[in-house]
């Protein structure tokens, strides 16, 4: 049984023929933009979705087939993207696993609360009943429904019967009555409206012009006089006592003011004195406010900070009096899942009989469901973690435990470097899941560069032999002794000698350091440590252990949060001490899903290519400026599609599909805007070209030249000028992010703090990726990665290892020192794995 491939064509793919065992764990290996992602996502499993849509009947509208000949023998498929899928701020770890629903539902009906009568315990059910859980929205739902009351067994008070609703955050029964089952509030930040160092006649207020300054600075002066204290408005606003802050912020009718003068009214008109307050004011405009437009200009002035009445869990008091186990469901949900799996464990011999009758198969259910997760080795989330702040990795671990519910049979499964953000000893456990789905009677692909996957793998294809137009051929296919035997691919030199050898020079230990004290966010443990400055510092341990709240929690402008920051000597003898001019924080978040962004506009190289363009005679001829050669605003785009080059369909209860544009043909432009030419390359042209095919195009341009060769050294030279950034891995858009970064970024005594950025590359990448981080250093510059991979661990010229495990078993310093001492270090998971990896010179 084979998938047979013949003439695929897609993107930098050269007429390729491929035959692909059914059944089997297949990994595609070679260079970043060799074409791997394009055979298996935009070729194999664009053609599967196309050929079901087709066998429903939809024969209009299902989109362009692939550039492929034929491919015959394919299965359902079903793909893993890297992509973060919710930014919704409801979204947590139980809603997107679905354990949510059946914690609920658990409390619901065994539960323990105590009347508000007599204090006694009363017990939710002691009746079997058959229970179904709903699955969670993420949306708040509003019900008008009458609620069922029952009697307190002890004292015969009539009390609300229980519900799952009662402990959702997302319904009226459970949320906190003042966030509504966010856990945080906006609130408006009054030194974003008053500059505290101006007086109000000084025009301190935002907003405030003079004829402002005219009418309510006389009623302020006139407020102060009739409760008798003076009211200066020609003096700083920092210089106001708590009367005189609290009628600016509040007016005189606030309760915040009339609690100093309790027994005097208020005036009556504005010249006397009726001043409304700078904050009440701005509120009252706000909720009056009617248009999208208008709420964002007053967004600017919120800052987001914890509720304080639920201080952040979400839920009402009511709800969080519920327990079982001695436990309410806030506290349940901040276990780790490992810790989860061992409570639900310890529960059902805790229960009456009854109760053990009507939850039994929830707990096997739930439990199953866990434990999956806990398999990919995701076991340190918990249950309250905001989705937003999973990393790409653990979404997919998080969607692979759910595949491995399904028990489906026959599919073939597409995941895109299911090891991304792994650490080393973490990988057999991904390896080991995909085993068992492949045991299950499906194919999975995996678009990986991880040795320790692609050498478990049944199948290996390495893509090759470069990268974009010199990529897209198969340069070895085989099981793992046909590949190591073909001479040609690289991966079979990596497979003879897995071993690592450090390359940059080892340099001398640096005298200046960021000394870091009580840093205690989230699982870290009171950390001090130092973090040499000017130097490349590597922060490894497990997934989970506490590396990315260190560097962007403690080590950012807003460190003194969770912890204390210094610059300081370690000599005595060093003078001038150097605090970084500069922060530049270059983390996973993603760069937007726009699919009018692309590298030439992230970059702010397009702004340059349409002025060279605006420059050519041609265009001066025909009246024509800069503007025409933008695809995002009239004049010279097509206007059918608007500039993208595509149309989309909606497919109602399937996924949109884009089509060519009729009109332009995916150019983009209009006639009159093509017809200008650069060295025989119309605009739409140069938004084809490879970034290298780029640079030999605008060899002349040195201002255009320089931000190409910047998008090279990241290792995206393969990238098109044009091509969407929501079409980018997020190894891709964090590169591309590193080299805005290095674009905008000049000078010196600079700070670069970056998460994982060899997530995505081929070793081959690797090493050009560490020159970068190198040159930054040798500039003068100071570099702290977060990293998992041992290549970029070894070249670190220090290393703070965090652990010993995640969560909450994190948060400790295991090692600190170079990477040669941590290979010596017996209770480090990296220094082992370190140990097994190195060949020493």
């Amino acid at each position: 049984m084979f998938i047979e491939i013949k003439g695929a064509s897609e993107n930098n793919l050269k007429n390729i023929d491929l035959i692909l065992p059914k059944n089997k764990l297949i990994a595609f290996t070679g260079l970043s933009g060799s074409g791997k992602s394009t055979l298996a996502m935009e070729t194999l499993q664009r053609e599967c979705q196309r050929q079901y849509m087709e066998s429903l009947g939809m024969t209009m509208n299902i989109g362009t087939k692939p550039k492929v000949k034929s491919i015959v023998g394919l299965s359902p498929a079903i793909s893993i993207h890297q992509h973060q899928t919710s930014n919704n701020p409801r979204s947590t770890v139980g809603t997107v696993t679905e354990i949510a629903p059946y914690i609920r539902v658990l409390f619901s009906k065994v539960g323990q609360r105590q009347c508000p009568q007599c204090d006694q315990a009363i017990a939710a059910t002691e009746e079997y009943q058959v229970i179904e859980c709903e699955l969670d929205t993420d949306e708040v739902i509003e019900e008008e429904s009458l609620e069922e009351m029952r009697n307190c067994p002890h004292c015969g008070t009539k009390i609300v019967e229980l519900t799952a609703n009662h402990f959702s955050y997302n319904k009226p029964q459970g949320a906190c009555y003042t966030c509504h089952g966010l856990g945080v509030i906006n609130s408006l930040d009054p030194k974003l409206l008053i500059d505290y160092s101006k007086s109000v006649k000084e025009f301190a207020i935002y907003g405030w012009d003079q004829a402002y300054i005219d009418r309510y600075g006389t009623s302020l002066v006139e407020a102060g006089k009739h409760y008798g204290f003076e009211m200066p408005i020609d003096i700083p606003i920092g210089a106001y006592d708590n009367i005189q802050a609290t009628l600016l912020l509040y007016g005189v009718i606030s309760l915040e003011f009339q609690k100093y003068f309790p027994s005097i009214k208020p005036p009556k008109t504005v010249p006397n004195g009726r001043f409304e307050g700078v904050i009440t004011n701005f509120m009252r405009r706000y909720s009056e406010s009617r248009s999208e437009s208008a709420s964002q200009k007053f967004d600017k002035f919120f800052k987001k900070q914890l509720c304080y009445h639920c201080n952040g869990s979400r839920y009402n008091s009511d709800t969080l009096s519920v327990k079982v186990l001695d436990m309410s469901i806030l506290n349940v949900q901040n276990l780790s899942l490992k810790e989860l799996y061992k409570w639900l464990s310890r529960l059902e011999d805790n229960l009456n009989e009854g109760s053990k009758i009507t939850v039994r198969e929830l707990l096997i259910d739930v439990q199953m469901r866990i434990k999956r997760i806990i398999n990919t080795g995701a076991e340190y989330l918990t249950l309250s973690q905001p989705s937003s702040s999973l990393s790409a990795g653990e979404w997919q671990r998080i969607k692979l435990a759910s595949v491995l519910g399904s028990s489906l049979t026959g599919v073939l499964y597409i995941l895109d470097e299911p090891t991304s953000g792994l650490h080393p000893r973490d990988n057999i456990k991904i390896v080991n899941v995909l085993k068992q789905l492949r045991d299950m009677g499906n194919t999975v692909i995996v678009i990986e560069h991880n040795l320790g996957m692609i050498i478990e793998a049944d199948y290996i294809v390495e893509f090759g032999p470069g990268a974009g137009k010199n990529g897209g051929e198969i340069v070895a296919c085989g099981d793992r002794e046909e590949v190591i035997s073909n001479n040609h691919a690289i991966i079979s030199k990596l497979l003879k000698d897995p071993f690592l050898r450090r390359e940059r020079a080892v340099l001398e230990q640096s005298q200046q350091f960021i000394k870091i004290e009580n840093a205690n966010c989230n699982n870290l443990k009171n950390l001090n440590l130092n973090v040499p400055i000017g130097r490349l510092v590597c922060i490894s341990g497990v997934s989970g252990s506490g590396k990315s709240t260190l560097v962007f929690d403690c080590m950012t402008e807003n460190a003194q949060k969770c912890s204390t920051v210094m610059y300081q000597m370690k000599s005595p003898d060093v003078k001038n001490n150097k605090v970084p001019s500069q922060i530049v924080v270059i983390d996973q978040q993603t760069i937007g899903r726009s699919s009018r962004s692309n590298p030439a506009t992230y970059v702010d190289l397009f702004a340059d290519i349409r002025g060279l363009f605006a420059s050519m005679p041609e265009t001066k001829v025909k009246a024509m400026t800069a503007k025409h050669f933008s695809y995002n605003t009239p004049g010279g785009r097509c206007e059918n599609c608007q500039g993208t080059g595509k149309k989309v369909i909606s497919m109602f209860f399937l996924p949109d599909i884009e089509t060519i544009c009729p009109v332009c043909k995916g150019k983009r432009y209009q006639k009159d805007v093509l017809g200008i030419l650069y060295k025989g390359h119309s605009i739409s042209d140069v938004l084809d070209l490879s970034i290298e095919e780029a640079l030999l195009l605008f060899g002349n341009q040195t201002k255009i030249v320089e931000k190409l060769k910047i998008l090279q050294d990241v290792g995206l030279g393969y990238l098109s000028l044009g091509q969407s950034t929501a079409t980018l891995s997020g190894g891709e858009a964090q590169r591309l992010k590193l080299a805005k970064e290095l674009i905008l970024t000049k000078g010196t005594n600079v700070l670069y703090l970056l998460d994982e950025p060899m997530t995505g590359l081929h070793s081959y990448d690797i090493k050009k990726m560490i020159k970068i981080l190198s040159r930054l250093v040798s500039q003068g510059n100071s570099v702290v990665v977060i990293e998992h991979h041992l290549e970029m661990i070894l070249e670190s010229d220090w290393v703070i290892d965090l652990g010993p495990e995640g969560g909450k078993e994190g948060g400790n310093i295991v090692f600190e020192g170079t990477p040669f001492d941590l290979m010596r270090c017996e209770n480090s998971y990296t220094g082992k794995w370190l140990r097994q990896k190195v060949k020493l010179k």
